[in-house]
């Protein structure tokens, strides 16, 4: 029976990602760990699911990093307007950028259990991108990485929907798990048969604006509503995860790092790469000792995947 069972969950976020690879970055440096190794499953959404790919192909978080770093400006120029009829902006940059970062791997090439979320558009349903850590997996470890990480990140209206898998009309993972702690959750308990008594996360997150609901908005139309309404959803979603995973695991099994900052600050889209990085490294000198005490001591026996052989137990 397994006695331990460790999930990284890794919010979504755009560009904000960078804090969240800073964070992890600080935390190996500070711990002098190799942060994976304390983890039996890792699962992320949209620039989380970038991460947990990264992390999963052996990528150290401050390589991760330093993709966001490089790559951010030209995956988000700044100066662009958010367009009525059009994704604000273009693929290109992301797919150029994402190929140069995993190149041809594919994701049966993780060295750990990855569940990556993201959404069929056209059959209006969940679709998850999973490592092959259960016989019945048997198609998503041939998909190459860099199309998983575009597919889990196409967020409506910033960038299209991606449809170079199977045709499939794929957006981002964040319209239904934006924080993907249940996601990581359900996978461990349903197909790993962990139980709920053995499990321990850490979600992670990008950032939590701290914004004012206006009152109009009681009683507000669709005009009102245009713009709190996402963040409304989002932000209730993550709260609402992150209250159900206290309440099945014990508010002791679950550290969530997701630091308030102010309205306006970040954005998913927006750049300040200086006070993003300056936040990650405060969070994270604080952090760092209930990481030590909480996942440290835990090290995640090795995942040989089914992709025609059989798994190692984890028992």
């Amino acid at each position: 029976m397994t006695e331990r069972f460790q999930i990284l969950a890794l919010d979504g976020g755009g560009i904000k990602g960078m804090f969240s690879a800073a964070v992890l970055a600080h935390l190996e440096d500070d711990l002098g760990i190799r942060l994976v190794n304390h983890f039996d499953l890792i699962t992320g959404t949209s620039t989380g699911g970038i991460i947990a790919l990264g992390l999963g192909l052996g990528m150290r978080p401050r390589e991760i990093l330093k993709f966001y770093v490089e790559h951010g400006p030209a995956i988000f120029p700044a100066g662009l307007s958010r367009r009525v009829f059009k994704s604000k902006f273009s693929a290109e940059p992301l797919e150029k950028a994402l190929k140069s970062c995993f190149g041809d791997q594919l994701l049966g090439e993780s060295g750990k259990r990855l569940v990556v979320p993201a959404y069929n558009l056209g059959e209006d349903h969940v679709y998850v991108f999973k490592t092959a850590h259960h016989p019945r997996l048997t198609r998503d470890y041939k998909v190459p990485v860099w199309k998983v990480a575009r597919a889990t990140s196409a967020a409506p209206t910033y960038f299209p929907a991606y449809t170079s898998v199977d045709n499939v009309r794929i957006i981002d993972g964040g319209v239904w798990a934006n924080n993907p702690t249940l996601v990581g959750i359900a996978e461990a308990v349903s197909m790993l048969d962990v139980p709920l008594s053995a499990i321990s996360v850490f979600s992670l997150g990008t950032t939590d604006e701290v914004k004012l609901r206006a009152e109009h908005l009681d009683h507000g139309g669709m005009w009102h509503w245009r713009q709190a309404g996402v963040d409304v959803v989002l932000r209730g979603q993550s709260i609402g995860a992150v209250t159900m995973a206290h309440h099945l695991l014990g508010a002791d099994k679950v550290a969530r790092l997701d630091p308030a900052v102010p309205d306006g600050l970040f954005a998913l889209d927006k750049l300040l790469e200086s006070a993003l990085l300056g936040k990650a490294a405060h969070e994270s000198r604080h952090f760092a000792p209930k990481f030590s005490e909480m996942f440290a001591p835990h090290i995640a026996p090795e995942f040989t995947p089914y992709n025609g052989q059989k798994e190692a137990s984890h028992a």
